[in-house]
């Protein structure tokens, strides 16, 4: 599998901002319970990278992503961006949902966050219509969402994250809805645009061999409460080709799936 993307020589980057998540913990209450989602997660991310994040279902990932974004608050531990002064700076969040709004064209979605800015609408809507066109919408600029597949609304997502001008974005599964070919068609996207603009992205999947394709990290959680058990560096280049050394592929693959099976038959035992 290759991912193809232009190389950017690291000189040509500016400093960007990152952040460091220092003894996060949430917990919430469910049915007269007390429910601890995250314990002492601890990470840093640095920037320009791309980095993954892998877990079993429920966690925490998602209340993770929430938390950076700043639309939950941490129990305990925090959040510090570094590499820029104050405010902190914004995320673009991309979800599975992809959440369009029905009423807006593919443009207006694409540019809403600059609507949200107070940009005039010629000059957002010429800045929209080159992302729109970069992931290949161009001749449905002008429909609605109704009238897109599921995988071009998920494009609508991706554009107007990067369109938004966020320095950071927040990745939840974004192709986790979408068929394998349609799946691999949007990374080789999402990858092209991300090399051309090195936002910061923390993106969390359940597809293993995703990660390994598109992360510099991959940080692999337990079960719940959510820890940070392994950060596993990723040893390949780009642009990526993961047919080339597929025994150190398999070996990766393979022991981040052990890691998995063995927070995914702990979580099991408990609950038995």
């Amino acid at each position: 599998m290759i991912a193809h993307t232009k190389p950017v020589r690291s000189a040509q980057l500016a400093v960007g901002p990152g952040f460091e998540c220092t003894a996060i913990a949430h917990s919430f209450a469910s049915r007269g319970d007390i429910v601890t989602a995250l314990e002492g997660v601890t990470f840093e991310a640095r920037p320009h990278e791309f980095v993954c994040v892998v877990g079993p279902s429920g966690c925490g990932k998602t209340t993770l992503l929430r938390i950076i974004a700043g639309l939950l608050p941490a129990t305990s531990g925090h959040v510090r961006f570094t590499g820029q002064t104050e405010p902190a700076p914004r995320c673009g969040l991309v979800f599975q949902e992809h959440g369009t709004f029905p009423w807006m064209s593919v443009l207006d979605n694409v540019a809403f966050g600059l609507e949200m800015s107070g940009m005039p609408r010629a000059q957002r809507h010429e800045r929209a219509m080159a992302f729109v066109e970069r992931v290949g919408l161009g001749a449905f600029a002008r429909a609605y969402p109704h009238e897109l597949s599921v995988g071009m609304r998920q494009r609508v997502g991706i554009a107007r994250a990067f369109v938004s001008g966020a320095p950071i974005l927040l990745m939840d599964e974004p192709f986790g809805a979408l068929d394998a070919q349609t799946k691999w068609v949007l990374r080789e996207e999402l990858l092209r645009i991300w090399q051309a603009d090195r936002k910061l992205i923390l993106y969390v999947t359940h597809d293993i061999e995703e990660a390994v394709l598109l992360g510099d990290r991959v940080l692999v959680m337990t079960g719940r409460p959510g820890r940070i058990r392994e950060e596993i560096p990723i040893p390949f280049g780009r642009p990526r080709d993961l047919e080339r050394d597929p025994a150190r592929v398999s070996d990766i693959t393979w022991h981040i799936w052990r890691l998995l099976e063995e927070e995914v038959r702990d979580g099991l035992s408990i609950r038995s």
